[in-house]
């Protein structure tokens, strides 16, 4: 590690020696950023090297030869230069995270007993190390997420001979149990968590890559596709599939087999239950959200692979029946490109897929079905590498949800933490696009709220089990692209920003009506509100550019409908322009689900791939 990040740690953090926990904190970052891609490391790097430079040129010396005094004599000054401000903001999070962490590991160990995890059902995973230069499938499934085991499992047991490619690795519920929550965090992430968009503001999108794609990761919340939903689909997109009633024959079929329940009240942790007593004093509608998660045990780290094996991600709940039907999982196998038959009379076909080991070299597999499901933002880079990219509106029409939190400071424990990852949906503001969700993290991924710097943020590290957290998201209007090269850009909508910012006032004022003391807005110019009244003053002066957005459900990136204008793929997800490339996962909605979108994903999927078989001719 540079010298200029250990004095911006020791600087950030106002070390001063005498935490055993800190001591760790350096191993820790330098683990976390090593997952990250270059170019993110480079900036945390050259952040922290213009901020040593300031020092140097303020006091004569570099930040790791300052003592606790001068540090924060400089810190003060820095908080009155905006640009040096916005760039300790960004550099922050990736401290905190693993502040956060080491600081709770040293106070009550969270790291669960592999002894105790259940083994999982088997899987018939082969690395592409191991896999023959040359084969042939009668389906090439890319991704092995949502949408791809649903399609996966759909031809397997209609008697296709199935293979998925997945780029990342297979892991294990017992893996997951004895390794601590950051260490996974980086290796379940694609680019270590530091996926965003460029935008004003930037949006932090971080998405799954391993055995199971982002359902390994996700919250496990569970949503059925809203009915008006459905209904602008089937009426203005054309969608057949979106019928209320199949769609929902699909939704039930996906329910079995996720083993969505509602999870009783005490297991939601004291984050949940505080959300549920403030929605009850405001008289508003406000429950447990419903999960895929059976038999949880609220250790509060559905985000980094669930260490009890409760949440039913698809690795443990729908590849396994694809398996047991002969589908088999091609792990570390990066799909480069579709390979097509141009001159077949009728027009071009897809004819398999070029893969991409982990040491460079390459193997073909030969199918004359390949179905797209590498999610929203990697499967428009996929069919651009492929010379697919002939509708214009390929890797357009972007949605994802836009997100952001704020917490409460209560007088008694909340530990957020602990119970139920994502416990409480609040339903008020949901018809006008605003979904509200109790959402706490694991140890030090909870923390990216708090404010300060040096010794304010160190005591906010002391004091953040006393803080509840919601979350809130905003049914956006798809206001984002992806590039060929896989360069994400989004542009907030006036409408989405203020939707952002009258969820901060209803957060707030849901936090307050629980008895909260105070409110941390997550915004740097304005950190913190104690009256109801004085947060609406805070957020009228603010800009939703302010915000530190999030986003985690990217959708409709090949949007399917009848409209060929509009929509790349056709009603019943065929790719235009080519036979046999079938879309199946997040980038096949024609718009944004208003909801956590799992469900909505995978009956979709199930819906275009029966539909499939119908048209193949398959048994």
């Amino acid at each position: 590690m540079s010298r200029a990040l250990e004095g911006l740690i020791a600087t950030l953090l106002a070390e001063d020696d005498h935490s055993p926990w800190a001591a760790s904190v350096p191993a820790r970052l330098t683990a976390l950023l090593g997952r990250m891609p270059v170019a993110a490391r480079a900036g945390v790097h050259g952040a922290a090297s213009a901020v040593d430079a300031y020092a140097a040129l303020r006091t004569g010396r570099r930040l790791g030869e300052l003592l606790p005094a001068e540090r924060e004599d400089l810190l003060a000054a820095i908080s009155r230069r905006p640009g040096l401000l916005a760039q300790f903001d960004v550099l922050k999070m990736p401290v905190l995270l693993a502040a956060g962490t080491a600081r709770m590991l040293h106070q009550v160990p969270t790291v669960d007993s592999a002894a105790t995890a259940p083994e999982d059902p088997p899987l018939d995973c082969v690395p592409s190390g191991e896999w023959p230069d040359r084969s042939t499938a009668d389906a090439v499934v890319v991704g092995s997420g949502a949408g791809g085991a649903m399609a996966a499992r759909t031809l397997a047991q209609a008697g296709l001979r199935v293979i998925v490619l997945e780029e990342g690795q297979q892991h294990t519920t017992a893996e997951f149990a004895r390794r601590v929550p950051l260490d996974r965090f980086g290796e379940l992430y694609r680019d270590g968590g530091a996926t965003f968009a460029v935008g004003n503001p930037p949006v932090l999108i971080p998405v799954g890559r391993a055995v199971g794609g982002t359902t390994v990761v996700n919250s496990g919340t569970c949503f059925r596709t809203p009915d008006h939903v459905l209904a602008r689909w089937r009426d203005v997109y054309g969608l057949g599939i979106a019928d209320t009633a199949a769609f929902g024959a699909c939704l039930d079929d996906v329910e079995r087999t996720l083993r969505v329940t509602t999870p009783p009240v005490d297991l939601l942790g004291r984050n949940g239950r505080t959300a549920l007593r403030g929605a009850e004093r405001l008289g508003w509608q406000a429950a447990p959200l419903r999960r895929n998660a059976t038999g949880c045990k609220g250790s509060c780290q559905c985000v980094v692979g669930c260490p009890t094996g409760a949440k039913q991600s698809v690795q443990l709940s729908v590849l396994p029946d694809a398996c047991r039907a002969g589908a088999r999982i091609v792990t570390e196998a990066r799909a480069l490109r579709i390979l097509t038959e141009p001159d077949r009379p009728g027009g071009p076909r897809a004819c398999g897929v070029v893969v991409r080991r982990t040491d460079g070299s390459e193997c073909e597999i030969l199918a004359p079905l390949v179905v797209v499901a590498a999610g929203a933002l990697q499967s428009p880079p996929l069919l651009w590498r492929s010379g697919l990219a002939r509708h214009p509106r390929l890797g357009r029409n972007l949605a994802i949800h836009p997100a952001t939190s704020v917490a409460g400071r209560f007088p008694e424990p909340v530990e957020s933490w602990r119970g139920v990852l994502q416990s409480v949906g609040v339903e008020e503001l949901h018809s006008d696009g605003i979904l509200i969700e109790a959402t706490g993290g694991p140890p030090g991924m909870s923390s990216f709220i708090l404010p300060g710097l040096g010794r304010e943020l160190r005591a906010e590290l002391a004091d953040a089990g006393s803080l509840a957290t919601l979350g809130a998201m905003i049914a956006d209007r798809p206001s984002g692209r992806v590039g060929g090269r896989g360069l994400i850009r989004y542009a907030l909508h006036p409408r989405d920003g203020d939707r952002l910012l009258r969820a901060v006032r209803a957060m707030g004022r849901l936090l307050f009506a629980a008895g909260a003391e105070e409110v941390l807005t997550g915004v740097t110019a304005a950190p913190r509100a104690r009256s109801a009244d004085e947060l609406d003053e805070t957020v009228r002066t603010l800009s939703a550019r302010q915000l530190h957005l999030s986003a985690f459900h990217p959708t409709g990136t090949v949007a399917i409908g009848t409209d060929a204008q509009v929509c790349p793929a056709d009603e019943d997800g065929w790719l235009r322009g080519i036979s046999g490339v079938l879309i199946a996962d997040g980038s096949a909605l024609p718009s944004c689900p208003e909801v956590n979108p799992q469900l909505s994903i995978m009956a979709t999927a199930l819906a275009v791939s029966r539909k499939a078989l119908l048209k193949t001719g398959a048994p």
